[in-house]
């Protein structure tokens, strides 16, 4: 049961957003998870770092068990989704905080890219349409 307000809203902007602002969304978790994480190598706080860092990778996972295998550029985003895992798994293990720091750097990038993508999809439809 949904008690905040804020859970409120969030229920309700997942359920009335696009496909491609659910993704940017899920971005944007995985990108807020890794830095907590990151945080919490900064101050020892390893089960902090832990959980977060594998709230970011379940993130990722769901990111990569989405593609559509059929379209080519799905094989090199699953790779991308593949190495920024193993960064994010790699940081957790050896406290080392460069590596979620360079898995936040792909995850923007790929954030991003999607947002310029998806609006060209949409002036793209609107022209096809309008």
């Amino acid at each position: 049961m949904i008690k905040s307000p804020y859970d409120k809203y969030r229920q309700s902007s997942v359920q009335t957003s696009s496909p491609s602002q659910l993704v940017v969304m899920l971005y944007d978790g995985a990108i807020r998870f890794a830095r907590t994480g990151i945080e919490g190598l900064k101050q020892n706080d390893y089960e902090a770092t832990s959980l977060n860092l594998g709230k970011a990778q379940t993130i990722i996972s769901e990111l990569m068990s989405t593609l559509d295998n059929s379209v080519e550029i799905s094989k090199g985003l699953y790779s991308m989704y593949e190495y920024t895992n193993y960064l994010l798994v790699q940081a957790n293990i050896q406290k080392q905080p460069d590596k979620a720091e360079e898995a936040i750097g792909y995850l923007t990038d790929l954030r991003e890219t999607w947002i310029q993508a998806s609006k060209i999809a949409v002036s793209q439809s609107e022209t096809a349409h309008g």
